[in-house]
């Protein structure tokens, strides 16, 4: 196992309920402000609860953040801030409205230019205002984490930071808030905390049985109640749970913790998505399963044990057992509505090119855990993903 620090300082409160906890999380004389994208915090009565639980509060809201929240709109809020003296943030939403809630929390003291945050990847943050949030949909695991992903639409970029500055004061997971979300979203969720799961685990072994066991039980939990979430024809509160918490755990440091981790497949989803706007957890769908084969030799001993313990796979040679454990993930993210080809987007030739253009441009050309992931092998990956 490698030497590692972790540091979470995220106070999760977790259940029914807890909205209204927000009397006690939030600072009493704060001044704050209220984030969401579309109207369907209104609509679910979750802004409602929120307000209520406020009180006395001075308080406003800022509305239309993007999926794949973009610098654009971001920077109005960070304007907002700066001439209303709000001194509190409160992300209602998704990842999405938590990543740019990130940046805004860090934009607002930041001299200069603010693009220079995500040209840093963070690097220069060295305050950000004090915020918390109340989770709507569960997928990303921004919610108890520092890093958040920024898109700017006139640049065609999308890029990561992290920051200890902007880990969240505390975070509201409440299971029921999931129960107005639509499949596809639903879908989404499953299969981005998969990813990020297999990210920190499918590498090379470093003798750490603590963090492989807690990922593979991330992973067979996802496995197991992923087909059910969509079949359901009412939300199960239990399935909801678990697949809050699994999503929180997947990205909020404990699995990550002294093991090598990849990110190659996310840094090449985020380009398609800046470029195609296709949804986060879709892109990885496409590029996870073509970078597993691409990348066999060098995760071949994760890749058996992954086959093993997660799929059940156990005969053939070893070859066989990893073919058969990329495809048992394939299988599983077609099943769960996610296509695993760029064809089902429309997508080509054309777009592999753009795609290397992009990587290189933000150099995005040493990726993976051993960092040889180079231009030349995400064409690969691209390609075989057509």
């Amino acid at each position: 196992m490698k030497n590692f620090d972790f540091y979470n300082p995220t106070h999760i409160a977790f259940g029914k309920d807890r909205i209204a906890d927000l009397a006690q999380l939030v600072p009493a004389t704060a001044k704050v402000l209220i984030l969401v994208g579309g109207a369907s915090a209104e609509k679910t009565g979750t802004l409602a609860q929120v307000r209520e639980a406020l009180g006395a509060r001075t308080h406003s809201t800022f509305s239309g953040i993007e999926p794949n929240p973009s610098f654009e709109t971001a920077m109005k809020a960070v304007e907002m801030v700066r001439a209303q003296g709000f001194d509190f943030l409160l992300a209602v939403g998704g990842g999405s409205v938590i990543d740019a809630t990130k940046f805004i929390a860090a934009a607002v003291p930041f001299e200069g230019d603010a693009w220079d945050i995500l040209l840093k990847f963070g690097g220069n943050i060295t305050q950000a205002l004090p915020f918390g949030v109340v989770l709507t949909l569960p997928a990303t695991g921004s919610e108890m984490n520092h890093g958040a992903v920024i898109t700017r639409h006139a640049l065609g970029a999308k890029l990561p930071f992290r920051s200890r500055h902007v880990y969240p004061q505390f975070a509201i997971l409440d299971p029921t808030k999931t129960y107005t979300l639509p499949a596809k979203q639903l879908a989404n969720g499953v299969v981005d905390a998969f990813v990020h799961t297999v990210e920190q685990y499918l590498t090379y072994p470093v003798n750490a049985p603590v963090q492989d066991r807690f990922a593979e039980g991330l992973l067979q939990t996802l496995i197991e109640i992923g087909p059910r979430l969509l079949s359901a024809s009412e939300p199960d509160y239990d399935d909801r749970a678990n697949l809050v918490w699994t999503a929180t755990l997947a990205l909020n440091g404990l699995i990550g913790a002294g093991v090598p981790q990849d990110w190659a497949t996310h840094m090449i989803g985020h380009e398609l998505t800046a470029k195609y706007n296709i949804d986060h957890a879709r892109t990885l769908a496409v590029v996870l399963p073509a970078m597993l084969n691409e990348r066999r030799a060098q995760k071949h001993d994760k890749l058996l044990q992954y086959g093993q313990r997660v799929w059940g796979i156990q005969s053939g040679s070893d070859e066989q057992r990893i073919s058969a454990a990329i495809e048992a993930t394939r299988d599983f993210f077609e099943r769960m509505g996610l296509p695993t080809r760029l064809s089902a987007y429309g997508l080509g030739q054309d777009a592999v090119d753009l795609v290397l253009a992009q990587l290189q441009a933000h150099g995005m050309t040493q990726l993976g855990e051993h960092g040889d992931v180079s231009l030349a092998v995400s064409r690969r990956v691209l390609e075989a993903a057509l």
